[in-house]
């Protein structure tokens, strides 16, 4: 029978969730893997039972975010919503869906507007962005589908009054099956414009 984690470690992981939350926060790292590398090296935690999962450091942004964020985050939140419905609805055509901390409510002022769009073919989505004169950048955003299979979809990068937008584009058949998340490993969750566009009316 495995040994029951002891209290002294169990503090030590609600320590590194939060240290790596702050990281998060306060810095702009959205990745979940290096964030808490950085917090266990502020501890001193080298222990596998004391690295907290990503859920856990998720609660910890979300209680950070209630705790420090206060009106900041509300504004910062419903600019990044903003953000958002104007461009799914630049991108209508290609059934738009918001993904990620801008969807789910715990975006720092860092995180970028992660959308996934569905085309047969990439480039009509970047003639769409050239029609409305938006700067791009192409890139390439690996996702995973699930334990084994991992993709490489292109991407779309660019800002919209400042704040940073990245587009993957999917096949059409793509909006079947959401990528799975890093946080818990389930589907992501994704929302189109008309449930974006709730989120940006519904009371703080």
């Amino acid at each position: 029978m495995p040994k029951k984690p002891q209290p002294r470690a169990d503090n030590l992981r609600r320590a590194v969730a939060q240290e790596a939350a702050r990281i998060m926060y306060e810095h702009g790292v959205q990745d979940f893997r290096f964030a808490k590398r950085k917090a266990a090296e502020r501890f001193g935690a080298t222990d596998e039972a004391v690295i907290p999962r990503n859920a856990e450091v998720e609660a910890a942004l979300e209680e950070y975010q209630r705790l420090f964020g206060g009106e900041e985050h509300v504004e910062s939140l419903l600019a990044q919503r903003l953000v958002a419905v104007d461009v799914m609805q630049v991108l209508r055509e290609f059934q738009p869906r918001l993904v990620g901390p801008v969807l789910q409510g715990n975006a720092t002022p860092h995180s970028d507007v992660q959308i996934h769009v569905f085309a047969d073919r990439p480039e009509t989505v970047t003639f769409r962005l050239i029609d409305r004169q938006i700067a791009y950048e192409v890139g390439e955003k690996r996702v995973r589908m699930n334990a084994e299979r991992v993709l490489a979809q292109p991407s779309l990068e660019f800002e919209v009054d400042g704040q940073p937008v990245e587009v993957v584009v999917f096949p059409l058949d793509g909006i079947r099956q959401a990528p799975i998340s890093p946080v818990n490993g389930r589907p992501m969750r994704r929302a189109g414009l008309e449930e974006v566009e709730t989120l940006v009316d519904a009371p703080a």
